[in-house]
């Protein structure tokens, strides 16, 4: 049937045309509205013995018009504008026939498993978000890590995400949304395998880098795909629950690393040069939700929309129909036949440039001059986002997405670190100071913990397999001591004098004593290297926080879902980023870890609901030539305001509130307005 279809495409196009002719059909589409009558013999069991003009509806007499007129009103309505010669361009008659297309195929089957496969790459981005954050603080210690190589592999992954949004957003629009999905997701998934077993901090570093520049590519891409598969009055709540997964993403990061984490038995060692702790088994974790999208994803078949956009009538026209039959089949009615034979086919001129040049020169020039061409073909459409027709828009969506990224990515990194400095604060404030003690012949077999000891005397003590944490010895004496089997944390000895000691199997090596004196001292067997310290290296607070965080965001997911079409996208994202401001102001009045807490779960809520509008809209404001590189150059903007947010608010932990609270208000306050000034995008028809 393919083949015969085929045939007859190509014999009705004319020369010159750049657009495949429509088929003999109603309103000069290669459709009917209606679908045509099933012969006498071959009527279904169901149906034998009913006329369809007998059945009456039921709501008939109250008044209420049936679902199919509801259905067919828009249609009707775009068909009258078309017979009454109302100016309309081609591109714009392929929008709406597509349109009338999705709704004849429905809502079902096909549009669930896409949901649930890009619903994982979704997920995937959320998890990445969080996997530095959470490995960090065992990380720290077995690749020695320093407080400016900490800082650098969190800047990384923003970074590596941005730089991947803008990729692979600019390539979908040109490469195919499934292609590029599927290698965005292949490359995250090589390279956190490979992070996972790096034991340098340079392999490691730049493996998260790869990984993050091919998960970066997921968002604007997934947003993109799913879209094209929906119709307009499914377009807002359905992209809105999509948006849950991110949410999930969180979550799944957060109960992992909880779980996996502080378990170090999970690890194994091969010698000395090979440790494989606990974290990295959490960072094997977290790749499975792209592993299984990425499996996902080799069953579903490429965006029928960007086929169209890019002149590839049958392959679009195969899948169309394989969703109309996948959905009709799963509603019990396999009868329902797909009546399309023509849909509007563009040939660019973009499109004639790649065969002219990839038609001439050996393989290996046909290669290079069609990458070239590529990226031209990109930056081209990067630069076409401040057309006259769409820098407006652009220039709003810029303003949106850097206020509220700059906002919520400075609080959700301000929120821990306030919480964690109040802590600080609490254990500092129940520091024990022992002065000028003298201690003789005493064996200490307990650990010693938030102590300070000033001017002690310690004669031939022995301090025998214990833990020292936040343990500072000053202008002391250490005279014919014994330190074995000692794990430390945060201990130093400074000022001290150090006489005929012996350190045996312990991680108290040279940067721990500052300017100290030693006298016939020795290190024996000592740890080189860092450790990883098993108890209280991982605070349960970081899990618990952005597991509450990431809960608290599945209230506002749900609301902006069910609402989205009732108040319209713009109301939904201004309204929620005034919100926000407004719960940002009451940290003022939070002086505890619970109400900063309740705080952080009040302002994700709300947040998610503009973060949801947000993202509709991005997609419903641009023509699917330019829908995935809008959506990634935005995204990529987004991740910059990130890493300007977390890196600025952080700063001021235990230094100003008032900073970062009026900062992410005004940004809030300035999007929220912004947004008020964005079109109704409800009952467009995407482009």
């Amino acid at each position: 049937m393919a083949d015969h279809y085929q045939n007859n495409i190509y014999h009705h196009q004319e020369v010159g045309d750049s657009y495949g002719t429509y088929g003999e059909g109603h309103e000069e589409y290669g459709y009917q509205a209606d679908y045509p009558p099933q012969e006498e013999d071959a009527a279904s069991d169901v149906t034998e013995g009913h006329d369809e003009e007998d059945q009456m509806y039921e709501g008939e007499y109250q008044g209420i018009p049936h679902p199919d007129e509801v259905k067919a009103a828009p249609r009707d309505a775009r068909a009258k504008a078309r017979a009454t010669g109302s100016a309309v361009s081609e591109l714009e008659e392929l929008s709406e026939q597509y349109e009338d297309i999705m709704q004849d195929c429905g809502h079902g089957k096909f549009q669930w498993t896409l949901f649930m496969v890009l619903g994982l790459a979704l997920m995937a981005d959320g998890v990445e978000c969080f996997v530095v954050a959470f490995v960090l603080p065992s990380a720290e210690k077995d690749l020695c890590l320093s407080n400016a190589e900490k800082g650098t592999l969190g800047l990384v992954v923003f970074l590596s995400m941005m730089v991947g949004a803008f990729l692979w957003g600019g390539l979908a629009d040109k490469v195919g949304r499934r292609r590029c999905l599927v290698v965005a997701l292949a490359i995250n998934c090589v390279f956190a395998f490979l992070s996972s077993f790096a034991q340098s901090y340079g392999f490691f570093l730049f493996f998260r880098l790869l990984s993050g520049i091919g998960i970066g590519g997921s968002v604007p891409i997934v947003y993109s795909y799913f879209s094209e598969f929906l119709q307009m009055d499914k377009r807002g709540e359905h992209l809105s629950w999509l948006c849950m997964f991110w949410m999930i993403g969180g979550i799944y990061a957060s109960f992992t690393a909880w779980g996996i984490i502080p378990t170090y038995g999970w690890g194994f060692s091969m010698g000395s040069e090979f440790q494989f702790h606990s974290w990295r088994v959490f960072v094997l974790v977290a790749a499975l939700p792209a592993v299984t999208s990425l499996v996902g994803l080799t069953f579903m078949p490429e965006s029928p929309r960007f086929l169209l956009e890019n002149a590839k009538h049958d392959e679009a026209w195969m899948i169309l129909k394989q969703v109309h039959d996948t959905n009709w089949r799963a509603k019990g009615q396999p009868e329902k036949v797909f009546t399309v034979t023509h849909i509007k086919t563009p040939k660019t001129a973009e499109d004639e440039f790649i065969e002219i040049q990839s038609s001439t020169g050996t393989p290996v020039q046909r290669w290079a001059v069609r990458s070239l061409t590529l990226c031209k073909l990109v930056l081209r459409n990067v630069a076409s986002l401040l057309s006259p027709e769409l820098r407006l828009a652009t220039l709003f969506m810029a303003v949106i997405w850097f206020c509220m990224a700059f906002s919520y990515y400075g609080l959700s990194v301000w929120f821990p670190d306030m919480i964690k400095y109040l802590q600080y604060q609490d254990y500092e404030a129940r520091v024990k100071v022992f002065h000028r003690e003298r201690v003789e012949n005493f064996h200490f077999n307990f650990s010693l913990e938030n102590q300070i000891h000033k001017e002690g005397e310690y004669i031939r003590d022995k301090f025998i397999s214990i833990e020292m944490k936040s343990v500072k010895f000053e202008d002391s004496l250490f005279e014919d001591c014994h330190f074995e089997d000692i794990r430390s944390t945060d201990t130093v000895f400074e000022n001290c004098t150090i006489v005929s000691t012996v350190f045996y199997n312990t991680d108290l090596w040279e940067e721990k004593f500052i300017d100290c004196r030693m006298e016939n001292t020795s290190f024996l067997n000592n740890k080189h290297g860092c450790h990883l310290d098993t108890e209280e290296d991982n605070d349960v607070l970081i899990y618990l926080v952005s597991f509450l965080g990431s809960l608290a965001v599945l209230p506002g997911n749900i609301i902006s879902a069910l609402f989205m079409e009732k108040f319209g996208r713009v109301k939904i994202i201004g309204g929620s980023m005034l919100i926000s401001a407004g719960c940002t102001l009451f940290l003022f009045l939070s002086f505890s870890e619970s109400a900063i807490i309740v705080l952080q779960c009040l302002f994700c809520g709300v947040s998610a609901a503009a973060w949801n509008g947000i993202e509709v809209v991005t997609v419903e404001l641009y023509p699917t030539s330019k829908r995935a590189t809008a959506f990634g150059v935005l995204n990529a903007l987004c991740k910059l305001a990130a890493v300007l947010g977390s890196s600025t608010f952080s700063g001021f932990v235990g230094v100003s509130k008032a900073v970062p609270v009026l900062w992410s208000s005004a940004a809030l306050v300035g999007g929220g307005l912004v947004a008020l000034k964005l079109p109704d995008t409800r009952q467009k028809i995407l482009q």
